[in-house]
């Protein structure tokens, strides 16, 4: 079976870094994007990328839009997308999933729950 493939959009390199040092620790290969815009250019690439982990609060194109994009995409519309936010507000987790996001989690990531969540959405 072909590891399952994560893209990791967030604009800051030292939470790309950690994520990947975890992810690829237990076993899943990463890929990476600095802004929406890039992640969408490896999306439409890339055949295999089973989950999208997006960061919400980005310059110039946030999670919000991005995961709109997404949706009208033909090729990108049922890539599950985590919606990873450090705004771990009330009604922050309802705004993104209403956005179209299929899962959420807050900074500092829980590890454990950012597996399964993974693993929820890419059966």
């Amino acid at each position: 079976m072909p590891q399952k493939l994560i893209l990791i959009i967030d604009d800051d390199n030292r939470n790309i870094f950690a994520l990947k040092a975890v992810l690829k620790a237990k076993g899943f290969d990463c890929l990476s994007a600095l802004s929406a815009k890039d992640g969408f250019s490896i999306l439409e690439k890339q055949d295999n990328v089973a989950i999208v982990l997006m960061d919400m609060m980005m310059p110039d194109m946030d999670g919000y839009q991005a995961i709109a994009v997404m949706k009208k995409s033909a090729k990108m519309q049922d890539i599950p997308v985590l919606a990873v936010t450090a705004q771990a507000m009330v009604g922050d987790k309802e705004r993104c999933l209403s956005a179209g996001a299929s899962g959420y989690i807050s900074k500092p990531i829980n590890v454990d729950e950012l597996l399964t969540q993974i693993e929820n959405f890419t059966k």
